[in-house]
């Protein structure tokens, strides 16, 4: 059996199979641990970290505590729930512009997101903003900003597909294919020359590796042993072509290859063997191991954008064209947040009432949210004008 069919059997099992063969245990064997050990005690994925620290001398952190783990799932929900409020809101009628819903693919920007520093970086795409949500963005301004108004992060110009946060290692979502990837490249390439342990990470979905923009990133990243990490979110479409009638391969890692690159395939519905594989790589990063790319198998619930075939209060797009409506079906039964909560609540991390407070603690952060941004200023005329030059602003002029 291959490396990488190792890698693929195992992600969706076991805690520490994505990351690699050898001294894997099971999910419920580490965390039976936790009732000698108490609450706020660590899980010990000891594959990735003996592994990481004899092939790179990385220090990897030894596996997410209980209060990780809850934080994890918290923020699945949140972003979960603040995509579907921008659905409603996109077929009420409350929104203008374009947005392209991450309703799920959870798993992958929490689990990968949750493996990182914050003075680490992400990159992100045209469906950006669960990475966002997972790496600390603030729902409210989130939502002001994709609602055009003057308290946004980026002053309500920037609109569904620029947010950033650069404070929080946010580089920025891109509506440009693939842009994401050498984006971070180059982010990797500023970390080399400055000498420090940070990385970058970006996020594509499966069509953005067919551009010269990934290949630059991963053909830079690999000679000259860039700490950066490229995520492809596999959601099966480009746009509303299928992934399988243009690629040749199923497992689009095996790109990696190519360029010297390590590649891994992971269950980006499983949110634990999508934080493992990506604490590898982090680890494996910051040691000066070099890039990695993991692949992300999961589906996307809505359109490519917008709300088509959707409704209020309802989940899923169905009707669509190009996909049938029982494909959809079989991947919302695979819901990455339910499992993630069965799993918690069966290995006594949280109990159902704790689980279900959680999430109404989250559903009331996303309607204050709402609020906030819906009470918003819009944008002056003449601050669109602002920011052209490195100081001051061009003068506004009739005509």
């Amino acid at each position: 059996m291959s490396e990488q069919d190792k890698t693929r059997q195992t992600a969706g099992g076991r805690l520490g199979g994505a990351a690699g063969p050898g001294g894997a245990i099971s999910r419920r064997g580490f965390l039976r641990r936790l009732g000698a050990i108490g609450a706020g005690a660590a899980v010990f994925s000891t594959a990735i970290c003996q592994r990481a620290r004899a092939q790179y001398g990385a220090a990897a952190p030894d596996g997410p505590t209980l209060e990780q783990l809850t934080a994890m799932y918290t923020d699945m929900l949140k972003i979960r729930m603040w995509e579907t409020k921008i659905k409603d809101l996109i077929l009420g009628g409350g929104f203008r512009g374009v947005a392209h819903l991450y309703v799920g693919e959870e798993a992958i920007a929490v689990g990968v997101c949750h493996a990182l520093r914050r003075d680490d970086y992400i990159a992100s795409t045209h469906r950006g903003h669960g990475h966002l949500i997972a790496k600390g963005g603030d729902l409210g301004r989130m939502l002001a900003e994709i609602t055009h108004k003057a308290t946004g992060y980026c002053k309500g110009y920037g609109g569904s597909l620029h947010i950033t946060d650069v404070s929080l290692g946010i580089l920025g979502m891109n509506g440009i294919v693939g842009a994401s990837h050498l984006f971070a490249a180059g982010a990797a390439y500023g970390i080399k020359v400055k000498g420090t342990d940070q990385v970058a990470v970006s996020f594509g979905g499966d069509g953005s590796i067919q551009g010269n923009f990934f290949s630059s990133a991963a053909n830079s990243a690999a000679a000259w042993k860039l700490p950066w990490i490229g995520v492809i979110e596999n959601n099966g479409y480009q746009i509303w072509v299928r992934a399988a009638d243009v690629y040749g391969i199923v497992d689009l890692a095996q790109r990696a290859q190519g360029y010297g690159i390590e590649g891994r395939v992971v269950d980006g519905n499983d949110v634990l063997a999508v934080h493992n594989v990506a604490r590898y790589a982090v680890a494996k990063a910051r040691a000066g191991g070099g890039p990695t790319i993991i692949e992300c198998k999961t589906y996307r619930w809505y359109d490519h954008y917008g709300a088509g075939g959707a409704k209020i209060g309802a989940d899923g797009a169905f009707g669509l064209g190009y996909r049938s409506d029982r494909e959809l079906r079989d991947w919302m039964a695979k819901d990455p947040i339910p499992r993630f909560r069965a799993f918690l609540v069966a290995e006594k991390v949280l109990a159902e009432q704790r689980a279900d407070q959680i999430a109404a603690e989250v559903r009331q952060a996303v309607e204050d949210a709402a609020a906030f941004a819906k009470g918003q200023p819009l944008p002056k005329p003449e601050d669109g004008l602002m920011n052209v030059f490195a100081q001051g602003a061009v003068a506004l002029r009739a005509g």
